[in-house]
């Protein structure tokens, strides 16, 4: 009788071991899928901080580049660039192509396009100096991310005159790139960023006059 009720109370004791170990399985997979989570959101979150930082470097980098290649207005006081700064075919490699499905900084950008004008010895037009930085500038986004693109714009002053951005006119220097939302909770959208597009963008705008 007695080694009968020895072997129930082992009996029992392994079934209470069994349900713990599935308790414990249960709450372990709760965190780790917790943990896999945060990382999902730490890594788009650090996307786009990149994509943010990189972008506020390029807008300056261009707004400096305006700066070192504008000149005397000649129907007005004060300065402007060459109008081919605002060829939109100029940015994001639209004026060059590349065979096969390559991503655009390794096709464009290792090699100097035949295309395009190599001012680096400073012996260039201001024509071609605008289709130079576009490259170069274009090849600084692509080296981000193959998404992440831009754009010089003006809020031109004086139509009137043959200059597209005359001087004193607001130039705008967008980079933007396309987000995510996370569990179907809709971003806080900047229009600005969204202009012309069908999806989410985000992006960094640096307004400059000259």
């Amino acid at each position: 009788m007695a080694q009968r009720q020895s072997i129930q109370s082992i009996k029992i004791t392994y079934g209470v071991g069994m349900i713990e170990v599935l308790v414990t399985l249960v709450i372990l997979s709760i965190g780790l899928l917790g943990v896999a989570s945060l990382q999902f959101i730490s890594t788009l979150s650090n996307s786009d901080a990149l994509h943010r930082s990189q972008a506020v470097m390029i807008s300056q980098q261009l707004s400096e580049r305006l700066r070192a290649n504008a000149a005397l207005s000649a129907s007005g006081r004060g300065l402007v660039v060459d109008n081919s700064y605002f060829d939109v075919s100029l940015y994001n490699f639209n004026n060059v192509t590349c065979a096969g499905n390559i991503p655009n900084f390794k096709c464009h950008c290792l090699a100097h396009p035949a295309g395009i004008p190599n001012c680096r010895n400073n012996t260039c037009t201001p024509a071609q100096f605008a289709v130079f930085d576009a490259y170069e500038m274009s090849c600084s986004a692509a080296s981000v991310s193959s998404s992440l693109e831009i754009a010089l714009t003006c809020n031109d002053n004086n139509v009137l005159d043959a200059d597209v951005c005359s001087a004193g006119s607001r130039h705008r220097i967008a980079l933007k790139w396309p987000v995510e939302n996370w569990q179907n909770i809709e971003r806080q959208l900047n229009p600005d960023c969204n202009v012309g597009e069908d999806e989410p963008h985000d992006c960094v705008i640096l307004d400059v006059i000259l």
